[in-house]
């Protein structure tokens, strides 16, 4: 190939790149929605609780054309069940998820305490702990419990899901694959 036509090549590959970019720009999907950290005495959008007073995963889930009652987004929320009841009513009302972010356990130097019976795991609330859910494997009805009981403990790798559930017990799922069925039995 001569040295021209590999230039306009280049050319046209970059012109018809900046050309995608702009139009996807111009339609709003070229918008990155990002975590943001849970501040201290926040609540739980679905159950009220002060978020940062009890252990476990949590949750934010950014609407589309949507937002929480009484602050910006996104949603947040006290644990992965509340941030899944969320989501499951409010799509009922004909709200759209744009992205939920859950914490990732595989992201963290976490803890696992039994204390009195109860056997939790430690709370992150840092914008660096929280991962897309489409990114994430979960371990559902497990032994360990979050703010609002049996914990949904979400993991960036499946491997740390796997071996969470080996020791911990429950089973591993895609985070996506969480139902109402499964969270209205927790």
């Amino acid at each position: 190939m001569s040295e021209y036509v590999q230039t306009l090549t280049r050319r046209r590959f970059i012109v018809g790149t900046a050309t995608v970019v702009s139009l996807s720009g111009c339609l709003g999907t070229s918008e990155e929605i990002e975590p943001v950290s849970i501040q201290s005495g926040q609540n739980c959008d679905q159950c009220g609780m002060v978020i940062d007073q009890h252990p476990g995963p949590t949750g934010q889930t950014y609407y589309q054309d949507n937002t929480p009652e009484g602050h910006d987004p996104p949603a947040r929320f006290c644990s992965t069940t509340c941030t899944y009841r969320h989501r499951f009513a409010k799509e009922q009302s004909g709200w759209t998820p744009a992205e939920t972010f859950l914490t990732d356990y595989s992201a963290t130097d976490y803890d696992v305490r039994t204390d009195g019976g109860k056997t939790s795991i430690s709370r992150y609330l840092e914008t660096e702990a929280f991962a897309p859910a489409g990114q994430l494997t979960v371990v559902a009805n497990s032994d360990v419990d979050g703010s609002m009981g049996t914990a949904i403990v979400p993991f960036g790798d499946s491997g740390d899901a796997e071996s969470f559930a080996e020791e911990y017990g429950g089973q591993t799922l895609p985070a996506e694959d969480i139902t109402r069925k499964l969270v209205g039995g927790m």
